[in-house]
């Protein structure tokens, strides 16, 4: 006799969130992945001032952001898979309307090297390549 193991349902976090990423968990093969989506999100929407993963980890009341890093890193989901789904519940959420993409590349002037993603590129906030960190939001 073979033991079927039901996976556990995702662990609840604040309700709004729960309901946007649950359009997400079908690309998530493991409630393992699919948890830290929910707790990247609830941290980006934080009033924390800096958006890093340790940051995060500590507003989704985790103890390190080893879960949040794998999903970012290691987790088997595909980039291309959630952006055809975001395009999916956009057109579907807008029926007719027209829609508006609005692409933000502003950024921070960093000094030295730390963390590991400062580098010399265009920062749209000065208007220049330099120093910084850039984060594209479309």
């Amino acid at each position: 006799m073979q033991l079927i193991v039901e996976p556990r349902p995702a662990t609840a976090n604040v309700q709004f969130i729960d309901e946007y990423c649950q359009w997400y968990q079908v690309l998530f093969p493991e409630v393992r992945n699919f948890e830290p989506f929910k707790q990247l999100h609830l941290g980006l929407i934080s009033e924390a001032k800096r958006k890093m993963l340790p940051t995060i980890a500590q507003v989704a009341k985790l103890d390190n952001a080893q879960s949040l890093h794998h999903l970012l890193i290691e987790s088997p989901w595909q980039t291309s898979a959630f952006r055809q789904q975001c395009l999916r519940l956009i057109l579907q959420n807008s029926g007719k309307r027209e829609i508006v993409l609005v692409i933000d590349d502003t950024g921070d002037r960093k000094k030295g090297q730390h963390p590991d993603y400062v580098k010399r590129q265009y920062v749209g906030n000065l208007g220049k390549i330099e120093n910084g960190i850039v984060a594209v939001i479309a």
